[in-house]
């Protein structure tokens, strides 16, 4: 457990077999005003991890911001009886088998509007993803928007695939499958990036590779130059 920012806490996990490729795992934990937990992209569950999340406050809110990041909800689900669940329309006709609350395409009054804001980044055929903005740490969360992974993630012939599809640190992206993907949604994505943008974050977590600590902006803007 590494903490970012007042009420803001990330949990890195281990990583995940997914197209060849190790991938980390890492979930973000943000602290509501009334002690509850907002827990973004569940990592595998552990007791360590319940211990160091009692410590914080209750469990309440588990997010699934897109149809890749779903692994894990079950246990958590069992782990933690009264959760509520979101997920986007694409997690929950994926995962017939769980419970969830409502779906992140939706709009509605949320319960942690007040502190954390989203908008959900769509234009492309293959995923949609949720991305979220916890207000007072001027932080930017997201999975699969961003993937910036440090060399030492992958031996060599992993890395020169990492490299090819633009996701190695420090100049991480959008995968380049799903770039491609927003070819006829290009002007729809740019709204949302408006949206990102106007949010002015100041630090990027990320699912997958290196944190942005300052002038997350600067990143973003380099990381998303083929799309604005």
């Amino acid at each position: 457990m590494e903490k970012l920012a007042q009420d803001i806490w990330i949990f890195d996990g281990e990583a995940v077999p997914f197209l060849s490729l190790p991938f980390t795992t890492r979930m973000t934990v943000v602290r509501l005003s009334d002690d509850q937990l907002w827990i973004h992209s569940p990592i595998k569950i552990t007791e360590q991890i319940q211990a160091q999340l009692a410590e914080l406050g209750t469990v309440r809110f588990l997010i699934a911001p897109n149809h890749l990041h779903h692994l894990f909800l079950a246990e958590w689900q069992a782990a933690y009886p009264n959760v509520q669940c979101f997920g986007t329309d694409e997690v929950i006709k994926k995962r017939d088998d769980l419970t969830f609350d409502a779906s992140l395409n939706d709009t509605q009054v949320w319960s942690w509007q007040d502190e954390i804001e989203q908008v959900l980044f769509s234009g492309s055929p293959l995923m949609e993803e949720c991305v979220f903005f916890h207000k007072a740490s001027q932080t930017l969360i997201v999975t699969d928007l961003v993937e910036n992974f440090p060399n030492t993630s992958f031996n060599y012939w992993q890395r020169l695939v990492a490299k090819g599809v633009g996701i190695l640190a420090p100049n991480g992206k959008m995968p380049l499958d799903w770039r491609l993907s927003f070819l006829f949604g290009k002007a729809q994505a740019r709204q949302h990036m408006s949206q990102i943008f106007e949010w002015q974050p100041e630090v990027l977590v990320m699912a997958h590779g290196e944190i942005i600590t300052n002038n997350a902006q600067s990143f973003l803007k380099r990381s998303f130059r083929w799309l604005i």
